[in-house]
């Protein structure tokens, strides 16, 4: 018997959303924002999972992504999904990723241990059709690092500075660049780094006007704001 959106067993579609019960699944987002509703992992079952990525799959023509997914669910999604990739480092299942859109990123890290919330940046950042170039190990307690890469990393058009301890790589490369800057605080440091609130403060705080701050440890929310931009450059031209 068919359901209400015309395919056997289907859940039910309403003003864009498709309600499966457990969750609401976004099918409108992509019409609205460029890129369809992304997948949280952690706190759902895999069988939530799944389901919730059929439904995007079924209903969106773009990428479909699953954030901080660990390597066990996502080989269960994949079995289910085939076609998918799973980027380990970044912790990301991406199905369809979008070709290039012509916006280019640096993604600059300040200490190794920073690395993974880099990497998600990065992954999250290509799956939407972002070039993203990543300038690994560039804190400023060894500025020379940063001044050999800047010139380079200036050929993008947005960076994206991932540090946590006391955060002062994104006031830096602020004071240093005019291209839009996103800064990522993570929770990397000892105790006064209090699991990288230090570091957001730090960033909140800067003396270098105008940089984007998101939340603690979130790749993903930068290269969404870096998506952002760049449908509003996309937006501007002829």
């Amino acid at each position: 018997m068919s359901g209400a959106n015309g395919r056997a067993g289907g859940s039910p579609e309403r003003a864009g959303f498709r309600d499966l019960g457990f969750a609401r699944v976004d099918t409108a987002r992509e019409a609205r924002q460029g890129v369809a509703e992304c997948v949280y992992a952690p706190g759902k079952e895999v069988s939530e999972i799944t389901a919730i990525v059929g439904e995007l799959l079924a209903a969106c023509a773009g990428p479909v992504l699953v954030t901080r997914a660990e390597e066990q669910t996502a080989a269960e999604v994949l079995a289910a999904h085939p076609g998918g990739a799973y980027d380990p480092r970044a912790r990301l299942l991406t199905w369809r990723p979008a070709p290039p859109r012509g916006f280019s990123v640096a993604v600059l890290s300040a200490g190794t241990a920073d690395g993974p919330v880099a990497a998600e940046a990065a992954a999250v950042s290509r799956a939407v059709g972002l070039e993203a170039t990543a300038y690994s190990d560039v804190g400023v307690a060894g500025l020379h690092r940063l001044l050999d890469c800047v010139g380079e990393a200036s050929r993008n058009q947005a960076f994206i500075v991932v540090a946590g301890m006391e955060g002062a790589l994104a006031s830096v490369v602020g004071g240093l660049v005019a291209h839009p800057v996103i800064a990522v605080p993570t929770s990397t440091g000892y105790g006064a780094g209090l699991e990288g609130v230090t570091a957001l403060l730090a960033m909140l705080s800067s003396c270098a006007a105008g940089l984007t701050v998101v939340n603690i440890d979130s790749g993903f929310g930068a290269a969404m704001a870096a998506h952002r931009i760049a449908a509003a450059v996309e937006r501007g031209r002829p």
